[in-house]
């Protein structure tokens, strides 16, 4: 079942085979293919389920043109099978990205070599897109992209996600086959025997309760906070930042994603549509701070991304108020001694002890590769599991309400596959109705504030939808509809819901706004 802690306590009578710590895309994915391979598993995470790094992405599903370029091979080689793959299972939650890549005098790599690799880009991926698009085209791909300084506009394609639904969709298909996932329910120590781990001690800190579950195997899947819970022999991380903005799509309009390298470290960044809005990424700095505490967006990454706005889109002119929201993650990278950042491997790295096998690291794209391996040491194999036929399970064949335009329907088929019966059987009159700029619809808000484990308000508002990122101000001006919709699913009286939609405000404020004050990176 996919639930919150009240109900965990039974876990504790249960036998199961595998215990996953950490409800991110890595956890879920193990969870998912655990359950195909017809064992009984059990997943705890210590937050919300993706509320870490997987929320916090920049939403693309990508073979890593970046990758390629530093010469890690395989890894663009798989990511790209793997996009394509996901593309075919999931469309409505992965969907084809059309990509613009400017050029700018004086770059390295100049317009040749970058167009060489990206013919090679395509050649791994077995289709070919990538070509230069005419001046006339600019206008259409790219409208309002400067000229000044430009070699040329190259085009190539990738795709893109929302990350937490796609975590969301594998942990309800597993559960759905006979495995359990929880949130709210920290993992505090390992339960050992004869130098064995064979469980795990959780607890809750709200109202303390606590429990052991034992398994006969641990999988540790908790990314950043992997050392932390690694056992003996875990490697050493480095925690790195990545910062996004979010901007009015009305504000900052493009047709397609544009890539580009920025002026003043030629580190890629992107700008693209996203759930109706427009989005600016990414840093990539040493994250310093405690990792039990949310990360932030500093003032010194918004001008960093405004500079690399204002080098491609001069005459937009866009600013501190143009941003609606911000949101900043954590990547769990190994530590390979690099002076930058963004020149670490993102290969993911496994180690193990008797009992518990660690995982961290890795990419969004190959969650289910990292999955097979994890799953092959937990059983001893030399080599993973063939990849199986199909990602995720098929959709049931559904007549679309009458009330629901053709774009949502596909919406909603790709990002709760199976479960599209529940949301659909839930519906009331109105729910097909579109929230805000993007394709939410009121059907989903009542769907997930009832079936989805949502034990707060943020839970809601930016994990299982994107409202509270897509929305300006925190949501305020559709709150008493919202609250109408979720109030009576989720059971809470007004005192809860109340300093909920408190508790909320004051976290939008902080961390998902502009930064208060004058914070360095």
């Amino acid at each position: 079942m996919l639930s919150s802690t009240p109900e965990l306590a039974a876990a504790a009578d249960e036998t199961w085979d595998l215990i996953i710590i950490g409800g991110g895309i890595t956890g879920a994915g193990v969870l998912r293919e655990a359950a195909r391979q017809g064992l009984r598993a059990v997943l705890l995470e210590q937050g919300d389920f993706a509320s870490g790094t997987s929320s916090r992405s920049s939403k693309l599903v990508h073979g890593g043109l970046r990758y390629l370029s530093s010469g890690q091979w395989r890894l663009t080689q798989h990511s790209v099978r793997e996009r394509e793959a996901l593309m075919r299972d999931a469309p409505g939650l992965i969907e084809n990205q059309p990509f613009s890549f400017p050029v700018f005098k004086g770059q390295k790599p100049g317009l040749l070599v970058t167009r060489i690799g990206l013919a090679l880009y395509d050649t791994i991926a077995g289709k070919y897109r990538a070509r230069r698009l005419s001046r006339s085209e600019l206008p259409e791909f790219v409208p309002g992209l400067t000229t000044r300084d430009v070699d040329g506009v190259l085009y190539f394609e990738d795709a893109q996600t929302d990350d937490a639904r796609l975590v969301l969709r594998l942990l309800q298909e597993a559960c759905s086959h006979g495995c359990a996932a929880y949130n709210y329910a920290r993992v505090s120590d390992y339960l050992q025997q004869d130098g064995r781990v064979t469980g795990v001690r959780w607890f809750r800190e709200k109202d303390d309760q606590c429990g052991e579950i034992h398994a006969r195997a641990v999988v540790n899947a908790t990314g950043a906070w992997a050392q932390r819970m690694g056992g003996r022999a875990a490697p050493k991380l480095r925690p790195l930042r990545g910062s996004h903005l979010i901007f009015d799509a009305q504000r900052f309009p493009l047709p397609s994603a544009v890539s580009f390298l920025h002026p003043q470290d030629r580190r890629p960044v992107f700008a693209y549509a996203w759930e109706g809005a427009a989005l600016l990424g990414t840093t990539d700095l040493d994250h310093t701070e405690d990792l039990d505490r949310e990360p932030r967006i500093t003032e010194a990454e918004v001008d960093y991304l405004l500079q690399a706005a204002a080098r491609a889109w001069p005459g937009l002119a866009l600013g501190r108020a143009d941003i609606i929201a911000t949101y900043a993650g954590v990547r769990p990278v190994v530590d390979g001694g690099a002076d930058n950042p963004s020149a670490e491997s993102r290969e993911s790295a496994l180690w193990q002890q008797p009992g518990l096998v660690s995982i961290t690291g890795g990419k969004l794209t190959t969650f289910r590769l990292t999955a097979l391996e994890v799953l092959a040491a937990v059983q001893g194999r030399s080599r993973p599991a063939p990849r199986p036929t199909h990602i995720f399970d098929a959709v049931p064949d559904l007549e679309r309400p009458t009330d629901c335009e053709l774009e949502v329907w596909a919406h909603l088929r790709g990002r709760y596959g199976a479960a599209l019966a529940q949301l659909v059987a839930g519906a009331q009159a109105g729910d097909f109705a579109r929230i805000g700029p993007g394709l939410t619809v009121w059907a989903e808000l009542r769907h997930a504030a009832g079936q989805e484990a949502v034990r707060h308000l943020d839970d809601l508002l930016l994990r299982r939808t994107r409202l509270g990122l897509v929305l300006p101000d925190a949501c305020r001006a559709l709150m008493p509809q919202i609250r109408a919709v979720c109030q009576p699913q989720l059971g809470w009286d007004d005192r809860r819901w109340g300093n909920e939609e408190g508790a909320w405000y004051r976290r939008w404020q902080s961390h998902y706004s502009l930064p208060i004050g004058n914070v360095a990176a």
